[in-house]
């Protein structure tokens, strides 16, 4: 077991989504061997959030022909907090990523990291396993 817990302001940023995915990050704060938070926009997502983060070139989805999973509440972005500071070095998104995957195992609950996506890399991003 870690010594992290969520701070009051990544769980207000959880507000919104889905309940097996918040499960999941509750579990992997536990078991992280990496401490890691969820930033501004990092949970649920506005039509107009997501728009405004596709044209600051942070998104892929521009929130109306192509939406996100952040919209429906059923992906959570994250960061590594490594020594008071927020980090995305692969270095510490890879730890937090192991501890999502295990945390998911535990609770079964089916996600997928973006890191391991081909099409495009979005190493902070979890979401909820697509349903085909």
């Amino acid at each position: 077991m870690s010594s992290f817990y969520l701070s009051e302001t990544s769980k207000q940023r959880m507000a919104g989504i889905d309940q097996q995915l918040v499960k999941v990050v509750e579990r992997a704060i536990q078991i992280t061997k990496v401490d890691f938070g969820i930033p501004k926009y990092g949970g649920l997502r506005t039509v107009q959030d997501q728009q405004m983060l596709f044209d600051a070139g942070a998104s892929k989805a521009d929130g109306v022909e192509n939406k996100s999973y952040h919209q429906t509440g059923n992906a959570v972005d994250f960061f590594a907090y490594v020594d008071g500071v927020a980090t995305w070095d692969i270095k510490y998104m890879a730890q937090v990523a192991c501890a999502f995957l295990q945390a998911a195992i535990d609770v079964r609950v089916g996600v997928e990291w973006g890191g391991t996506w081909t099409s495009f890399i979005d190493t902070p991003h979890i979401q909820l396993k697509r349903r085909s």
